[in-house]
């Protein structure tokens, strides 16, 4: 079969990917950028804030036997809302599969996906699967609960928290989840591509369900530790949330946490039917490949954030040291001899620190880094070569204040690649 993709780069769509031509189909990736090849598939360039016209995208899916749509996203960017990405990209997508005469469609929504839901994710989800099951096609609606991968966001967020000595909880941690491997939903998604009888609506969960403390307990007894855990009032944790997320330990935002009170389960019989077999059981997601990498992760996690904090500091108590602590003759005197005296040397010094101080609060503050990392990047050079023109001995000097520069660019380096969002294997 010939089989178009859309969002086979992200986590899902990737290990579908990678399952369809394992199995000999051919897979053609939907993407953002230009047309060619990624990863030795062809692509098809796809921007769903910019569609083609519709009688471009019908001849573009000539030939093609099913379309799959594994787009999504979690929060709203600039053209990237719900309603492009998740309503109106993929329905203009499916609307030519179906004039190109694409035997199915393959829809990835989300459990709980309802038009009428509170969470703006789920209602667009939801609207988009009202849509789609319209259409006169064979149409397919795949509904994941929490899906289980080493290398997804929401698993390494739980890896996070489980690492903690004191797990925090919503509430008493009681909320019902039914997670699912990856695996079993790529496989899923593939027996939809090729069925020619399927299930119009299908719930991808776990074989049974739990919940969030017991999850949250199989994280820590396969890192070794002890289950133990902290019950927050959710009227706390709603407040803390924001900020938690900012500096990158937080699990989840106001949505996500609502989504969770409202319970992630359903029967799991259907899927059964279709894959041959129970999905795999919550206990056993822990083999030691799946652990290896979560602890890898949950390291290098752990040691970003141990070098964001050390930079904040040093940002901050170099603003307080330049402006209470260090002599203002002596600064005048470094700064007369950059060329600049009286108000033009106050001005430049209380600058200098005032930049400094926000750039420290802007990595506590901020969740999205990289234009900070950046900044930082440009100020550590500036500072580099003006005192390099006009104070050239601090290159010779014992304790090295220009020379430390250079693996203090290194490091901002290293963070403006790895600091992501959601852990630093995201893109």
């Amino acid at each position: 079969m010939r089989v178009l993709v859309a969002g086979g780069t992200g986590l899902l769509g990737a290990a579908l990917v990678r399952r369809l031509r394992a199995s000999g189909h051919t897979v053609l990736l939907a993407v953002r950028a230009s047309g060619g090849q990624e990863g030795g598939a062809l692509t098809l360039a796809l921007d769903y804030t910019a569609l083609p016209a519709h009688a471009t995208l019908v001849e573009q899916l000539r030939g093609v036997d099913a379309v799959v749509n594994a787009v999504g996203i979690f929060q709203e960017a600039g053209k990237q809302t719900f309603d492009a990405v998740h309503v109106k990209g993929p329905m203009a997508l499916f609307r030519a599969a179906v004039d190109a005469g694409v035997r199915h469609i393959v829809q990835v929504s989300a459990l709980g996906a309802e038009p009428a839901s509170a969470q703006a994710f789920l209602a667009s989800k939801g609207r988009a699967d009202a849509q789609a099951l319209a259409l006169p096609a064979s149409v397919r609606v795949v509904r994941p609960s929490l899906v289980f991968a080493p290398e997804g966001a929401s698993t390494r967020q739980f890896a996070r928290l489980a690492a903690w000595p004191i797990t925090p909880l919503p509430g008493d941690g009681r909320q019902r989840i039914q997670p699912i491997h990856i695996d079993d939903v790529a496989t899923l998604l593939e027996r939809l591509v090729e069925a020619e009888e399927a299930p119009s609506v299908i719930a991808a969960v776990g074989p049974r369900a739990l919940e969030l403390r017991d999850y949250l307990a199989l994280f820590k007894r396969a890192f070794g530790l002890r289950s133990r855990f902290l019950a927050v009032p959710r009227a706390l944790l709603h407040r803390l949330l924001p900020w938690a997320r900012r500096m990158g330990g937080g699990p989840a935002d106001a949505d996500a946490l609502a989504m969770l009170e409202a319970g992630n389960v359903a029967d799991a019989t259907p899927l059964r039917s279709l894959l041959g077999h129970l999905p795999r059981d919550p206990g056993d997601f822990f083999d030691d490949a799946s652990v290896r990498k979560l602890a890898a992760t949950r390291r290098t996690a752990g040691y970003l954030a141990l070098m964001r904090w050390t930079l904040a500091i040093m940002w901050l108590a170099t603003a307080w040291v330049s402006l209470f602590v260090y002599p203002r003759s002596e600064s005048h005197a470094l700064l007369a001899r950059l060329g600049l005296q009286g108000g033009w040397a106050d001005l430049a010094l209380w600058s200098g620190a005032v930049l400094d101080a926000l750039l420290g609060l802007a990595l506590l503050a901020i969740r999205h880094r990289q234009l900070i990392y950046r900044l930082q990047l440009m100020l550590v050079l500036a500072y580099t070569v003006l005192i390099s023109a006009g104070l050239p001995e601090f290159w010779e000097h014992p304790f090295g204040p220009l020379l430390k520069n250079v693996p203090l660019l290194a490091m901002i380096l290293a963070l403006h690649a790895l600091d992501r969002p959601d852990g630093p294997d995201s893109r």
